[in-house]
């Protein structure tokens, strides 16, 4: 079967079992297959895939229509223009989590050498992301969970970046205990920025998340709780333990707890609500008070 063939075939598969993007997913699983880039599949549309090639693509096929998101199949994900390696033990990073980056750089780059803790981080996207953009940085990375931090280190090592992992320990769907127990990992009041992209998802609303999500990705690295809120309400409290005076809390959150979120930051300066390209609410941002 040559390579035109075999991607039209799997097209065509793909969209009968109704997988969201059936073009790019066929492209993205036969680049795979083969360890090539896209330019290679337009350049060579009579190769003739040989047997082994093509039990390997048929059998990321198959995967993918049961569901399996391709960032697992493939083993890797970008973010920030970085080639990740993802399993299902982290959630798939997105681009709408770049948006908290973007909130971060400016008020870090105001800062000589900024000191950044990025909670549940993961697969290490945002403080990987952060490593590259600020190489003046000092960032810790913290997780409850060791097979996340093995992914994370593992991609730090890949890219050459540098932050200092740290395991913390938590209950299911809770990145702290309680806001003593933050500082198991983190100093008092040593941090200019907390960034997170923490649980945010209510279970109230699995129906509206989508499957491949629900049956693959981390469950608690989705769904905080009943409302969505409950790792947040943690998170507020140990950030200010861990801030300087001054420093900043960042993190994403939904539209639809938004207006909650901002109430929880009651008593926080600068607090700020910035929305996705879609107009979404986003990123939160607030500022500790100095006094």
């Amino acid at each position: 079967m040559s390579l035109r063939d075999a991607l039209q075939s799997a097209i065509a598969r793909l969209t009968a079992e109704r997988v969201p993007s059936p073009r790019l997913n066929a492209e993205t699983l036969l680049m795979f297959t083969l360890n090539c880039d896209r330019a290679y599949l337009f350049a060579h549309p009579e190769r003739e895939l040989t047997q082994k090639e093509r039990s390997r693509y048929d059998e990321a096929l198959i995967q993918r229509g049961k569901g399996v998101p391709a960032q697992y199949i493939t083993g890797h994900q970008e973010f920030w223009g970085l080639d990740l390696i993802v399993s299902p033990a982290v959630l798939i990073p997105r681009p709408e989590t770049e948006h908290l980056i973007e909130t971060v750089l400016p008020l870090a780059r105001a800062l000589d050498r900024p000191k950044i803790a990025d909670v549940g981080t993961g697969s290490g996207a945002i403080a990987l992301a952060l490593a590259k953009e600020l190489p003046n940085a000092e960032i810790c990375a913290t997780d409850n969970s060791p097979a996340a931090l093995e992914i994370a280190e593992a991609n730090a090592a890949r890219l050459q970046l540098e932050f200092r992992a740290v395991n913390q320990p938590a209950p299911e769907r809770r990145l702290f205990f309680h806001d003593t127990d933050l500082l198991n990992g983190l100093e008092a009041e040593a941090y200019d920025l907390v960034v997170s992209n923490p649980p945010y998802v209510g279970e109230s609303e699995e129906d509206t998340v989508q499957l491949e999500v629900r049956k693959f990705e981390p469950r608690n690295a989705v769904f905080a709780g009943a409302t969505g809120l409950e790792v947040i309400e943690q998170l507020i409290p140990a950030a200010r333990v861990a801030l300087k005076p001054g420093g900043y809390l960042i993190m994403e959150i939904s539209g639809t707890i938004a207006a909650v979120v901002r109430e929880l930051l009651t008593g926080w300066e600068d607090i700020k609500i910035t929305n996705d390209l879609q107009g979404i609410p986003r990123v939160a941002s607030a500022r500790k008070p100095i006094s």
